[in-house]
């Protein structure tokens, strides 16, 4: 703890290329659910389909077993924000599902999050999934580019709110976080822009970016299974996450197999591979 604030763990070279091994499996696995992600299969089917990718390439799941959650990956469909726990729900055609993920490998871990329309999407759905995707390359661009981890909320806050048609909410209950020897670790990466800078952006730092948008308002309240957080006017949401880290090169997206080149050049960064 420095002046009050939770001490942010900064890695090594190593420690992040075990951690891209890690992402590679996780994307393996999110690969593997979203293909499976069709009308009439259970959540609790996505999940098994993860858990034997993770099982096959011997890496370990971070989310079973946190603070009891029951499951591999969260399955958080149409109102469902985050954490929804995977079980006897049969997808229909025409939800929208976030599916969260993670990996151990060595110790080390990756998180990071898509969302699927599964079937036939509403028009509104995709555009929700769409802008919330852009938002989250959007912040990640903002981190290559950036002075403080708050330059991520403020780009991300930015291309919402610049988006033409109905504005979209972004959540503020929940955000992203730092990530390394353990899942949720400082700093706090916001979605929206504050006056708060937070941390100087510098090599070894890792982070989850995940923004969360609504169709509706930003109010959410959390089920009586404990995990499962919904919006409270029962409008669609939308999850899109990955894990970067910062090096003395510049940085890598650890959860995506091109380190995140294809996203990020319309937007002007080239990411280089972990020295």
């Amino acid at each position: 703890m420095a002046f009050g604030q939770p001490r942010i763990e900064y890695k090594t070279n190593a420690q992040m290329r075990t951690m891209h091994e890690a992402g590679l499996v996780l994307s393996r696995a999110l690969d593997a659910a979203v293909a499976a992600a069709v009308p009439g299969v259970t959540t609790k089917h996505l999940d098994d389909v993860f858990a034997a990718v993770l099982l096959e390439a011997g890496a370990k799941s971070n989310f079973r077993g946190y603070h009891g959650f029951p499951a591999t990956i969260c399955t958080s469909v149409n109102e469902e924000v985050v954490h929804g726990i995977p079980g006897s729900r049969v997808l229909q055609d025409g939800d929208i599902i976030s599916i969260d993920g993670g990996a151990i490998v060595d110790g080390w871990h990756s998180d990071s999050a898509r969302t699927v329309i599964v079937g036939t999407p509403d028009p509104e759905d995709q555009r929700l999934s769409d802008v919330t995707q852009a938002a989250l390359w959007r912040g990640i661009a903002a981190l290559a580019t950036g002075k403080f981890v708050g330059d991520i909320g403020c780009a991300v806050d930015d291309y919402v709110s610049s988006v033409p048609g109905k504005p979209l909410g972004i959540l503020e209950d929940y955000v992203g976080h730092g990530i390394g020897s353990e899942m949720h670790m400082a700093p706090d990466v916001l979605n929206y822009r504050t006056s708060h800078r937070g941390p100087k952006i510098r090599p070894g730092l890792c982070l989850a970016i995940e923004p969360m948008l609504v169709r509706g308002s930003i109010e959410t309240a959390v089920l009586e299974d404990d995990w499962t957080v919904v919006t409270t006017d029962g409008k669609r949401s939308c999850q899109w996450e990955h894990s970067v880290a910062v090096h003395e090169k510049g940085i890598w997206v650890l959860s995506a197999p091109d380190g995140g080149a294809a996203q990020l050049a319309p937007l002007g960064v080239v990411p280089v591979p972990i020295p």
